[in-house]
């Protein structure tokens, strides 16, 4: 049997084929908050199971939503689940405010949670920026182009036996 020697669009090879959000820092942001909020809301008292799973849930979102993203084929596909990912986190961030005001996290907590979000944020401005503008010079493929590819002959059409 005879084992292909494949790079991934992050360099790896194997296993990791096709997981190049990885190495994007959005990406690792909404990782490392998601970890966060998880470990802050183990201590929120019962009565919180509610706001606990909704932070839990956006949180997770932030990161699925890039990934999903990432592996779309088109550019606008790739911009709509990251403007999903970005209301996960907009909501996230009014949940974690109000977390703060209700005491249910320490000023510290609250700091380190607001600035990893808001570069977040900042980072989800500037990625979607870069589409936008990359979609306008004609998009891109994750395909390879139709230059790199084999021609094969066309059906001949049942009018007239023309190849179209």
């Amino acid at each position: 049997m005879v084992q292909r020697d494949e790079k991934d669009d992050t360099g790896e090879r194997g296993s990791n084929r096709g997981q190049g959000y990885k190495n994007l820092i959005v990406w690792k942001n909404a990782q490392n908050l998601r970890k966060i909020i998880y470990d802050i809301s183990k201590r929120f008292p019962k009565s919180e199971y509610r706001r606990v799973s909704q932070m839990r849930d956006a949180a997770r979102s932030i990161k699925q939503n890039i990934q999903e993203g990432y592996k779309r084929r088109s550019i606008r596909e790739y911009m709509q689940s990251l403007s999903v990912a970005q209301g996960s986190l907009s909501e996230l961030r009014g949940d974690i405010d109000d977390c703060y005001e209700d005491k249910l996290i320490s000023y510290t907590e609250f700091n380190l949670t607001t600035d990893i979000s808001a570069k977040t944020d900042y980072l989800f401005n500037r990625l979607i920026a870069s589409l936008v503008l990359k979609d306008k010079e004609g998009g891109w493929s994750r395909l390879p182009s139709s230059a790199s590819l084999p021609s094969y002959p066309s059906k001949p059409s049942s009018k007239g036996g023309e190849n179209k």
